[in-house]
């Protein structure tokens, strides 16, 4: 009997720290967090150690609606590099969040010729390792 095996993932991976790990376990699970510091209320994305704005250490997570719109992309259609060129064209964009941040992802679910500035979009996760799920958007429903 064949067994039907998910294809290897073959692009870079991330590296998995401690100031990111809770990220990653959030992403396993199928939710998004982002930080909040619990000085001055900065959110941020990426992970990090320190708040940005004013360098406090008190952080905490919060759980993002999953929802944002397109700031900015731009869809590749050209890449030899292996993982890659599989992919194209692929789309990707700096989405900003309902909670106020930026995220480079990639825009899935649609043709570059239909994306558009301030498009509303909604988060879907891909399992690409056991260990690892990467957040992506398509259009919203």
């Amino acid at each position: 009997m064949a067994e039907n095996k998910p294809a290897k993932y073959s692009k870079p991976l991330p590296h998995l720290d401690e100031e990111n790990r809770p990220w990653w376990e959030a992403l396993q699970r199928h939710e998004l967090y982002i930080q909040k510091c619990r000085d001055c209320g900065d959110v941020r994305y990426y992970p990090r150690a320190m708040c940005t704005n004013c360098l406090s250490p008190r952080t905490e997570w919060v759980k993002c609606s999953g929802r944002g719109k397109v700031y900015t992309f731009t869809a590749t259609y050209q890449n030899n590099v292996p993982g890659f060129r599989e992919s194209l064209p692929y789309i990707m964009a700096y989405v900003e969040l309902d909670e106020g941040v930026k995220m480079l992802t990639n825009l899935v679910d649609c043709q570059p010729d239909q994306v558009r500035i301030d498009m509303p979009v909604e988060v879907v996760y891909e399992d690409v390792t056991p260990e690892v799920t990467l957040a992506k958007f398509r259009p919203a429903r």
